[in-house]
């Protein structure tokens, strides 16, 4: 089968297509024929050897995938063969097929397309787990929400579920036409943050009181300028650098303000920590990915895929990630879905 292989660390740009071994299939696994495939800037930084986990050498880098089950391992009850489902792997995702552990899989609704379905695992998942769970930002209605990136994949759904959740939705973007699409999807006021600095729009915006929840995808000098346009006791979460820059937190800022920080890292809950976690949170996780589900059959949420690309043109997939051009999403489309776009 065909798959990009990292034998050594290097840029994306420099991996090949090439003929890769067929993945073992273990006990608790099940096989899938790949219909769609994410790509992020943190597969970027796994095949260089920059993410916090290292894959073994050598490896087909990947880790959202939709598709077709193929085969089943002895032990793997929940899913049979011709399920479509989406599944968060190890790695393995950037091939025409991928073994995953049944306990990262899950059951797509009829009416989702595989190309949209990579954008529940990771930045549905995550942007729900962040504005929902308690120990986190835990929005609730009538609080004012804070959204950077408000275009990008994480940033989308999390101006979907804020709204779904009742609260008001400030969303930042780095141009107008990424700031109607955010405001397409429920953001109930903009701000370019390109043109101005946010803290004073968001102060006007808030009568001075600020916001009560911030969720950064972007971090560097967003998240410390957001630190001063919160409210007292109001909550902030870093779900990732996008800007590059790893803010220093000023815990004098955090003392004055009661101000609350709170992390997520999805892969504590898909397997990607020293300690495998995966099957202790499979009931939380899963409950997630249902009400995910459930929002998008009743049309209260939309994920965006910006542009597609079948596997055979996959580094300009990754280029579009890099340059940040893309909005929403982009799917690597492989086999059926490939036809049904057009590209295969």
């Amino acid at each position: 089968m065909k798959g990009l292989l990292v034998s050594q660390w290097t840029t994306f740009d420099q991996l090949a297509l090439v003929e890769v071994p067929r993945p073992t299939l273990g006990p608790r696994d099940v096989r899938i024929r790949i219909q769609a495939a994410g790509v992020s800037f943190a597969t970027s930084l796994v095949v260089q050897g920059k993410y916090q986990r290292k894959p073994p050498l050598p490896f087909t880098p990947g880790t959202e995938v939709s598709g077709i089950i193929v085969e089943t391992g002895a032990d793997a009850t929940r899913f049979k063969t011709g399920d479509r489902v989406c599944a968060v792997l190890d790695w393995g995702g950037l091939a025409e097929e991928a073994v995953a552990r049944e306990v990262s899989v899950f059951g797509i609704p009829d009416s989702l397309s595989f190309a949209r379905a990579i954008a529940f695992t990771n930045s549905y998942a995550t942007s729900a787990a962040a504005l929902t769970w308690p120990h986190l930002l835990n929005v609730t209605a009538g609080e004012t929400l804070l959204v950077h990136g408000a275009s990008g994949g994480v940033g989308i759904a999390a101006v979907e579920i804020g709204k779904i959740l009742g609260a008001t939705v400030i969303a930042t973007a780095g141009s107008q036409a990424k700031l109607t699409l955010a405001r397409a999807h429920g953001a109930d006021h903009g701000i370019n943050y390109r043109e101005r600095e946010f803290r004073d729009e968001v102060l006007s915006l808030t009568d001075g009181r600020g916001v009560d929840a911030v969720y950064d995808p972007v971090g560097g000098e967003v998240f410390m300028q957001s630190l001063r346009c919160m409210a007292p006791e109001a909550r902030i979460m870093p779900v990732g650098f996008a800007g590059g820059e790893i803010p220093q937190i000023p815990a004098n800022i955090l003392l004055v303000k009661n101000l609350i920080v709170c992390g997520l890292n999805m892969g504590l809950y898909y397997g990607w920590s020293p300690n495998d976690m995966r099957y202790v949170y499979e009931d939380r996780v899963r409950a997630n990915m249902e009400k995910l589900f459930s929002w998008f059959v009743e049309g209260r949420i939309n994920p965006v895929v910006d542009t597609t690309y079948p596997l055979e043109r996959v580094h300009e997939a990754m280029d579009d990630v890099l340059t940040r051009r893309a909005i929403g999403r982009i799917a690597v489309v492989m086999d059926e879905e490939a036809k049904r776009l057009g590209q295969g």
